[in-house]
Parts: C-alpha cells; sequence; structure tokens
C-alpha cells in the first residue's frame, strides 16, 4: 500500500499534464477538466491499494480519455462534438489509448498560457489557474479566498466559457505574443502568492497554502522555462518573501511588523535559495521588475538586523523598478525607503504624490504608510489619525488590530490637551 500524500502528490504534479495532453488531442476544455478531475478520483481510490501503473501519467491520461469520450457519447446533445471529435482524430485512437507519441509530449506550459488567456479577467485567470495547473478543489481555492464555493464554480465555469467564447486556441502563442502571455502567468501566480502571503480579507494573516502552491508553480514553469531570468527572479523573491513568513505573527496570530521579527526565526534555507536564483539570473541580460524586487528581498533577508539595512541601495534598487515597471504600490514602498535614507518628511512628501491616485483611494496601505512616516517623524496625533484611518479600511483582522494597537500606542504618547480643574 502507497502512502495517500505520495500519491496526492504525484496527483497533483501530474495533473496539468494529463489535462494538457487531452485539451490538446480532443479541444473541450470543460469537458476535458472534467475528466481529469474523474480520473484523479479514480486514482486517489486504486493506486494506494493496487500500487502506482508502471507509467502514471499514460494511465491517467487512457483514463481521463476514456471518460471524456463516454461521456461526449452519452448525450445526444454532444452528437456534434463527437463528430468533430471522430473527424479530427483517427478511429484507433478513438477506441484505443493514446498514442505513445502522445504521452510523451508535455503540454504544461501551453495549458498555464490557456489558462492565463487575455481574455479573462485577473481574478478567472487566479481561479482557472488554480484549479485546472495547480489541481485545488474548487471548494479549496473557495475556502482561500473566503468566498462561497457556489460563488468560486461560477466564477471558474464563467471563465471557461469565456475562453472558448475567446476562440482560444491550444498551439502556444507565436513569438509575438508569448513575452506578453508569460508576463500574465507571471503576474497571476505572484498574485496568488500574495494573497497566500498578506490575506486580503479573513481572520488569518496568511493563507500558506496559497502561497506553497504558488511556489510550487513557479518552480514548475522554471522547469519549463529554465533560461528565462524573469521567471528564476519570480522564485527567488517568493522564496526570499515567504523566508520571513514564521517570524511575521505571534503565536496567537497577531501581526508582527519587519522592523519586530526575529529574524532567526527566517528560513535561512529559503534565503540561501533565493539568492543564488537570484545571482544565477541576473548576469543574464535585462533586468525585470521581479528581479528588482527579489534584489531588495534579498537586501533585507541577509541583513542582521534592522539596523544594519543597506536602505541607500534599497531605495536606488525602487528608483529602477519605478523607471521598468511604474506603480502606486512601487512609488509607497519607495517612500518608506526614502524616509530611511532621507528622513520621515521626505518620504511624506513623496507619499502625497499618491494622495490623487483613485487607485489608492481606498487601499489602507497608504494610511498605514504615512502614519508609520508621521510616527517616525514625532508627529503622534496626526500618525493615530493615520493608523485610524487604515484600520478603518483593513479587512484583515490582523491587520486590522495592529493597525488599531498602533493607534492607541500614538494617543497615549501624544501630549494632553486637556485644560486643568
Amino acid at each position: 500500500m502507497i502512502a495517500d500524500r505520495r500519491v496526492e502528490a504525484l496527483l497533483r504534479e501530474l495533473a496539468p499534464q494529463v489535462l494538457g495532453a487531452l485539451v490538446r488531442r480532443y479541444g473541450m476544455f470543460d469537458a476535458c477538466e472534467d475528466a481529469v478531475q474523474e480520473a484523479l478520483l479514480v486514482a486517489a481510490q486504486k493506486w494506494p491499494v493496487d500500487g502506482l501503473p508502471d507509467n502514471p501519467r499514460g494511465w491517467l491520461i487512457t483514463v481521463g480519455a476514456h471518460r471524456l469520450l463516454d461521456e461526449v457519447r452519452s448525450e445526444s446533445a454532444r452528437r456534434r462534438r463527437e463528430d468533430a471529435i471522430a473527424l479530427a482524430t483517427p478511429q484507433s485512437a478513438l477506441l484505443g489509448a493514446p498514442a505513445d507519441a502522445e504521452l510523451d509530449t508535455d503540454d504544461s506550459l501551453r495549458l498555464l498560457f490557456l489558462c492565463c488567456h487575455p481574455a479573462l479577467a485577473a481574478p478567472s485567470q487566479v481561479a482557472l489557474t488554480l484549479r485546472a495547473v495547480g489541481g485545488l478543489s474548487t471548494e479549496q481555492i473557495a475556502t482561500a479566498f473566503l468566498v462561497p464555493t457556489a460563488t468560486m464554480a461560477q466564477r471558474i465555469t464563467r471563465a471557461k466559457l469565456s475562453v472558448k467564447a475567446a476562440g482560444a486556441t491550444f498551439p502556444l502563442p507565436g513569438p509575438a505574443d508569448r513575452d506578453a502571455r508569460l508576463r500574465a502567468v507571471l503576474q497571476v501566480l505572484y498574485l496568488i502568492f500574495n494573497e497566500g502571503y498578506a490575506a486580503t480579507a479573513g481572520p488569518d494573516l496568511t493563507a500558506p497554502q496559497l502561497s506553497g502552491e504558488a511556489i510550487r508553480l513557479t518552480r514548475w514553469l522554471r522547469h519549463l522555462l529554465p533560461g528565462d531570468p524573469e521567471v528564476a527572479g519570480l522564485l527567488a523573491l517568493m522564496l526570499l518573501t515567504d523566508a520571513r513568513r514564521a517570524a511575521r505573527t505571534t503565536p496567537d496570530g497577531n501581526l508582527v511588523p519587519l522592523a519586530e521579527q526575529d529574524r532567526a526565526r527566517w528560513d535561512r534555507a529559503r534565503i540561501t535559495e533565493g539568492v543564488a536564483l537570484l545571482s544565477e539570473a541576473l548576469p543574464r541580460g535585462a533586468v525585470g521588475p521581479y528581479q528588482l524586487q527579489a534584489a531588495i528581498a534579498a537586501l533585507h533577508d541577509e541583513a542582521p538586523t534592522l539596523a544594519d539595512t543597506d536602505w541607500p541601495q534599497i531605495l536606488a534598487l525602487y528608483g529602477l523598478l519605478e523607471q521598468v515597471a511604474p506603480s502606486p504600490a512601487v512609488t509607497l514602498n519607495r517612500a518608506v525607503a526614502v524616509g530611511h535614507v532621507h528622513g520621515p518628511q521626505a518620504g511624506l512628501d513623496l507619499l502625497a504624490t499618491l494622495d490623487a491616485d483613485s487607485r489608492m483611494a481606498n487601499h489602507h496601505r497608504l494610511r498605514a504608510t504615512r502614519a508609520h512616516l508621521l510616527e517616525q517623524s514625532g508627529d503622534h496625533p496626526a500618525a493615530a489619525t493615520a493608523y485610524r484611518a487604515a484600520a478603518a479600511l483593513a479587512t484583515n483582522l490582523p491587520e486590522r488590530r495592529h493597525l488599531t494597537a498602533r493607534a492607541i500606542e500614538n494617543e497615549g504618547r501624544a501630549p494632553s490637551h486637556r485644560s486643568a480643574r
């Protein structure tokens, strides 16, 4: 009997390869995805008892293909689809297992590009990637994003229909489109990681299942594209950031800011791996945004204490990042670095440039960063007000508790204006 965990890990690794093989062969993304899920369920029940087949991937492709064809044949409303398959596929293939040549083809990259099709909005790309490529169940994805299972099921179904309506084809995009599609893939993986590292909402600061899945998928993408420096940069960024996760919360789940974290709890193995990846990627050519962010994370991770942090170098890297990939988030983070290098007022002046940016209008991080810089400047009443405003906008409970506690602390340090009795 095989340990269920070993089988589960193998099935998650094989799921996108099997789905890719079926979609390439038959089309019908949604029907293929259902067939793969059924094949995985059968394998999860049989393999721990009967042992692994000689070719687990081929076994899954064969079972999935049979389930797909049974489903197509079972409904008269799908007769046209069956005819289309019959015209496009040799009859011998319909009746038997896929050819060995097809079993040897890894369509994983094609599948990932398909899930990140530009016709889909970012939330749909994330959901479809986690479902089809990550192998997570609809319920698991819904739980991670704190939405009802039915809501997530509808989102995934709409994503599949959008891909179909867009006329998406399975072949890899051409050179002109491939770079743009790869940027979308990297963005989706980074969105998944960020949601796991700092959950948007809910009772917990982190959702380790999501950040762990993002790292696993990015490792897999690097295996598919070993020479791409930005893929390596994104993996390095994830590892260097996730290395601090254990120190980000107290035992009761409260947030611990970077300046107060116990650096002995940081994962040194992940830091070492992240730095090695970055050192390998940087000399390859043009430096992209993920490599720059990874370099910033490395400077934080390699500093023994907060006082040892090379803030001038971090500020210089944020300046480069703002040129390569400008965004309000980059400006906000650069303001913190400016505050450390040139003083909190200089950081506040830069932060003021974001006040008119509609993308930051209701974001608690703008108020929280302003509160931090005001606190550093000694203006505790203004800091308390800003912390209160940030807490009111925060939807993650540990963050809200932390911001409220900071507000109370600054209110306690503010001079009293009560009149004498």
